[in-house]
């Protein structure tokens, strides 16, 4: 496995902190190699900027956004993505989703080819797509609410990966706001042995 992790908290020292390093301990452990980005540490522009915008048409071509150059590279070379974050306002925070709006653009993610219908995907390689977050609310009111953040990537990012190709995998803890210690403890635990699970594949 070739795994590409994109992780996001502004906090180091905290329950996502760890959770980053228990993704990484057992990829490595399943034998993967990984590559890691970590959003806080660098600050990537999150919003679109008008020329971007303007440029959406074109395909993106090397040199032309310097500041997400090693994204894009990590993305042509991995085979699975991971995902760590916290859900806020039921979904994404805003530094992970400009980088999905900035990152899987034109000439990246996608392009469009004369006399297809609609964008046809460029990172078909990529074979899984894994989720890694916790939710300050119940499973009760994630479920009312749709799941908004869980669809977003299980259906939009998943579809212009592989058209379906791309499984998903979802480990999320709900109710985290309210849970005791030995209850984060375990899900640390999981998702250690689920990584190192899946890399051993």
């Amino acid at each position: 496995m070739r795994a590409f992790v994109v992780a996001y908290h502004p906090t180091r020292d905290s329950l996502h902190g760890a959770l980053l390093d228990r993704v990484l301990a057992g990829l490595r452990a399943g034998g993967a190699e990984v590559r890691v980005a970590r959003l806080a540490d660098d600050e990537p522009r999150a919003e679109v900027s008008l020329e971007e915008r303007h440029a959406h048409p074109v395909p993106l071509r090397p040199g032309d956004r310097p500041d997400i150059d090693a994204y894009v590279d990590a993305l042509r070379w991995c085979d699975t993505l991971v995902l760590v974050y916290p859900t806020w306002w039921s979904g994404q925070p805003a530094a992970l989703t400009g980088w999905l709006d900035r990152v899987l653009c034109n000439g990246v993610a996608w392009e469009f080819r004369p006399g297809a219908h609609g964008p046809q995907p460029l990172l078909g390689h990529i074979r899984r797509l894994v989720a890694v977050t916790t939710h300050g609310s119940s499973k009760l009111v994630n479920t009312v609410q749709g799941e908004p953040g869980k669809r977003v990537l299980s259906r939009a990012v998943r579809a212009v990966l592989g058209r379906w190709r791309t499984r998903f995998t979802w480990l999320a803890m709900y109710g985290v706001d309210r849970s005791s210690r030995e209850q984060r403890q375990a899900f640390l635990d999981r998702v250690e042995e689920r990584m190192r699970a899946l890399a051993a594949r």
